[in-house]
């Protein structure tokens, strides 16, 4: 019953599926070599800032191509679709530019994770995991979180509806906050190095540091005293903002397309009598890739910075509730004022 569902919906159209998947072929047999015959495995990740808006193209534009299916000639180009595709262009600008200013495009660069793992994974199983993880299981990743564009694609055109502009805008303000995390993050490693104040620094990142801060050895300030990984959990919700684009669609107004007698209409109304979800499986995969990967990195952190604990008992790891509910239990244990004095020792102030 499961694969019949997947069968009618994810894979109603394998006329357009087909190209992406050939290209994510060749992205795997390519960053597994680059990866084998280098002995660098951020292959991936030089390209993780652009693949997705790149698939997320191909499905967008697909009817503007001599090439396309002719029921989707015939619809013409998704508005829900191509705004979709715009703003993952907009979020495709905002981490290249921070991968290209941290120097990550490099391609004498690598992760200092893939590193670690290395010495701590044998040589063999080190090779598998290469394949199987890193080239395999990251690119099907990439190419999946276009497909809620690929699901606007191929549902029956209608009118942009309110869903559409509060989750474009909702989306866009995540990408803003973002950079701004990316910016105080920036500003707080260069004032670590340098032990000097970015005197123009970039959105949000204007933040007088200190000594204190800088022996701390991590972040702790603006964004960052709200969330461990404010970038991460932005980048999460802002994934799982683009899955509910055609979900939102579908719910509130099927009934306007039921009566439309195309393929486009009967392939994607035959075997859904409610909205289909699976549009949002990219999101919670990357959320899954997220938390493993998030574990990891807290661990070495946490062994090279002491006041990590601290940190990760009056902060949450992503979203800014769990720092709330976190500061609420301190404060009636009475530990509150100890963790925050040993994670602030002086009061920061920004401009």
């Amino acid at each position: 019953m499961i694969l019949d569902y997947f069968d009618s919906t994810l894979f109603a159209r394998p006329d357009v599926l087909d190209v992406p998947i050939t290209f994510l072929t060749f992205n795997i047999i390519w960053t597994w070599l680059a990866a084998e015959i280098t002995g660098n495995s951020s292959q991936v990740d030089r390209v993780w800032t652009f693949l997705p808006p790149l698939y997320s193209a191909y499905f967008a534009l697909l009817p503007l191509l001599t090439s396309a299916p002719a029921d989707l000639k015939e619809a013409g180009v998704s508005k829900r679709a191509l705004i979709m595709f715009l703003i993952q262009i907009v979020w495709s600008m905002r981490l290249s530019f921070n991968t290209w200013r941290r120097g990550l495009f490099s391609l004498r660069d690598e992760d200092y994770r893939w590193a670690i793992l290395r010495k701590h994974i044998p040589g063999v199983l080190y090779q598998i995991f290469n394949l199987g993880f890193i080239a395999i299981i990251q690119n099907i990743l990439l190419l999946s979180l276009s497909l809620p564009v690929y699901a606007a694609t191929i549902q029956p055109r209608g009118p942009l509806g309110l869903s559409d502009y509060l989750l474009a805008g909702v989306g866009l303000m995540t990408v803003a906050t973002e950079f701004i995390a990316d910016n105080q993050q920036w500003t707080y490693q260069n004032f670590k190095r340098s032990g000097n104040l970015d005197p123009n620094p970039w959105l949000g990142g204007k933040i007088k540091w200190t000594q204190e801060d800088s022996k701390r050895g991590f972040v702790a300030e603006g964004l960052w005293g709200l969330s461990r990984h404010p970038n991460f959990f932005c980048e999460q919700l802002f994934w799982l903002l683009q899955s509910l684009y055609p979900i939102l669609a579908e719910s509130s107004t099927p009934s306007l397309f039921q009566s439309i007698p195309s393929k486009l209409s009967s392939i994607y109304f035959k075997h859904n009598e409610i909205t289909p979800l699976w549009p949002v499986l990219p999101a919670v995969a990357l959320s899954t890739l997220f938390l493993g990967s998030t574990l990891f990195t807290e661990y070495v952190t946490g062994d090279k910075y002491p006041v990590y604990k601290a940190y990760q008992a009056r902060v949450g790891m992503f979203s800014p509730v769990s720092t709330l509910l976190k500061g609420l239990w301190l404060g009636l244990t009475g530990k509150r004022t100890q963790v925050e004095e040993a994670i602030w020792p002086k009061t920061m102030k920004t401009d």
